[in-house]
């Protein structure tokens, strides 16, 4: 892809899109999944691209999606700060700062206690990078 890193709007949209359509395998479809999701915890998310990535923002980035051969990557930029009763993030767990959702062919991820990650980090945003209680062990 000739863009390098794009700001929000209907052309991050686009690449998102695209992004997806490419992948045209169950990682494409678990992209599809995990932005939809995104969009049910924040209707006023922004998508972004930025480093050849989808991003995800609302006052400062919630997540970015990856794909890899053998997995899709949601990496949250403030994870390490975010409550995780439900022990989503399984990877980056040595981070000081992000942690990510690994998520292979065939696993489903509880869509509820993803829905309260990504509200978890726009209160993070919200209040300034400031968490307010402890992250779930």
């Amino acid at each position: 892809m000739a863009q390098s890193d794009m700001s929000a709007g209907a052309s991050a949209t686009a690449l998102i899109d695209q992004r997806i359509a490419e992948l045209g395998d169950w990682r494409g479809e678990t992209l599809r999944r995990m932005r939809q999701l995104i969009q049910e915890a924040d209707p006023q998310v922004v998508e972004e691209w930025k480093w050849q990535t989808p991003v995800w923002s609302h006052g400062g980035i919630l997540c970015t999606g990856e794909s890899y051969r053998a997995v899709v990557k949601l990496t949250f930029a403030k994870g390490a700060a975010l409550p995780d009763p439900v022990r989503l993030f399984n990877a980056s767990l040595d981070s000081k700062v992000r942690r990510a959702i690994d998520i292979h062919q065939g696993e489903e991820i509880d869509a509820e206690a993803f829905k309260a990650l990504i509200r978890a980090a726009l209160t993070l945003n919200a209040a300034g990078g400031k968490a307010g209680g402890k992250r779930g062990k």
